[in-house]
């Protein structure tokens, strides 16, 4: 296998391939893909390290979970394996079936090849806000009666989970860039929300991450439309020389097609503005999360809506439906009248949305319980981190959350705490989660406002806090 180099193949889906093994499948988007296939008619398969929910509900529809990876899980029955950019190159299974001549292709090659199978495909890419406007989008089709197919990065209760499966004519899915992934996607409309310095243990700098971007938009035809933010300083890089149809969202009238007019928060911080398209008034959206960041996942969402042939009517029907996914400043419950939310933002500018969604909301005090997410991400934006939770008047600081990397000792959440009381002077250092609960009981009181922040495991907190 050549690691490293993204090649774009065609896999006839429906007619060469039966047995399709999956490594990993308990993970959001192997789950999904696993379930599409299986609906399909393919026999599916495949392993993961634990049990979990997800391998849970996929063995309840019949496909058949092995726990652990090992080889002698690959048999000469099978005739395609999908991994995840996670998977090393020494995983048995992998080895294995290259070993046995098996295809093997990554996640993402498998989604692009299925979404090849719909006219209307949107694919929704950037730093931050994929899955929450992918969920705007699947609401907004749902409601339209387009039937589509749907895999998005968390569970949406419309829907019951991740997954939908619907007809040949509408996908909606997230196009994570990690690996350039998104550069196996030829969607009818690519959303880029924004674009920031993410993932630099594969990236090399922003400019690499801009022409990622770039050859993503590329990607889609000259009869569709690429959504764009206006306000990102990338833009132009990324829309240079484009076939499709270019529209833009934001903010700014001056430089959008899509724009917020008259915007009005509720006592629960939620937003509710007038949309303009071009200067022409289009309607009244009325949103149920919080935040001017969902502002701006919404006008994405009207934008790729109306690209796709959506109506208006649908589209502010299906926004006021969205109340949110799980883990996107998800309230969890409350204790000694001390309300508790859980949300995934793990990089600074999702870290400063979320606070300042945060401040809408009736609260006395803000507390931020923060497990840093990669050792990379935190060394690399360690400046950043320090100027990002101005908002929040006690920060608690977990260890790193370390994914799929080693600690060297280079960094710490010891050192985030110290970087944020360089301007806040609000963080404090705790390290475990037991830690992190005793002073929250000792010191927050009736009124505060807690929020469970990271892509790791710290929404247990929150949940023991409840409990």
């Amino acid at each position: 296998m050549n690691w490293g180099v993204k090649l774009i193949m065609k896999l006839d889906l429906k007619n060469s391939f039966r047995n399709v093994y999956f490594i990993g499948i308990g993970g959001v988007s192997m789950s999904g893909l696993a379930q599409i296939l299986f609906k399909e008619g393919l026999n599916v398969s495949g392993s993961d390290m634990k049990e979990s929910d997800a391998t849970k509900k996929l063995k309840s529809l019949g496909i058949n979970v092995n726990t652990g990876h090992k080889a002698e899980n690959i048999t000469d029955r099978i005739d395609l394996v999908v991994y995840t950019a996670a998977v090393k190159s020494d995983n048995p299974e992998l080895i294995r079936a290259q070993e046995m001549g098996i295809l093997c292709v990554e996640r993402a090659v498998l989604l692009g090849n299925i979404m090849d199978n719909y006219d209307k495909s949107i694919a929704v890419a950037g730093t931050h806000g994929k899955t929450t406007t992918s969920s705007m989008l699947s609401e907004i089709m749902l409601q339209a009666g387009k039937n589509p197919t749907i895999t998005i990065g968390g569970n949406l209760s419309t829907i019951h989970g991740n997954i939908n499966v619907g007809s040949n004519e509408y996908f909606v899915a997230e196009a994570c860039e990690y690996h350039d992934s998104f550069l196996q996607f030829f969607p009818y409309t690519a959303v880029i929300l924004n674009v920031e310095a993410e993932h630099l243990d594969y990236f090399k700098d922003i400019n690499h991450i801009r022409n990622s971007f770039h050859t993503f938009a590329s990607n889609v035809p000259e009869n569709g439309y690429v959504v764009i933010n206006s306000a990102d300083s990338g833009r132009d890089i990324i829309t240079q020389n484009l076939n499709s149809h270019v529209v833009t969202f934001g903010l700014d009238k001056n430089i959008s097609d899509w724009y917020p007019e008259n915007i009005s928060n509720s006592p629960e911080g939620r937003a509710s503005f007038d949309v303009y398209n071009k200067g022409e008034f289009k309607g009244r959206i009325e949103l149920n999360v919080p935040g001017d960041h969902n502002i701006l996942n919404a006008l994405a969402a009207c934008a790729a809506s109306v690209s796709t042939g959506v109506d208006m009517e649908s589209i502010i029907s299906g926004l006021k439906n969205y109340t949110g996914v799980d883990r996107r400043f998800q309230y969890k419950g409350s204790f000694n009248g001390i309300t508790v939310i859980d949300d995934y933002a793990h990089h600074p500018s999702e870290v400063k949305a979320t606070l300042a969604a945060a401040k809408n909301v009736k609260h006395n005090r803000i507390w931020c319980l923060f497990q840093p997410h990669t050792y990379s991400r935190a060394k690399t934006l360690l400046a950043d981190f320090g100027k990002a939770f101005s908002n929040a008047d006690k920060v608690v600081l977990a260890d790193i959350y370390a994914a799929r990397e080693k600690d060297t000792g280079i960094i710490s959440a010891r050192d985030v705490a110290d970087e944020i009381n360089k301007n806040s002077k609000n963080a404090i250092y705790a390290g475990s989660f037991d830690k992190i609960e005793e002073i929250v009981r000792s010191e927050a009181a009736e009124g505060d406002l807690i929020i469970t922040m990271g892509a790791g495991d710290i929404y247990k907190v929150g949940e023991s806090l409840i409990k």
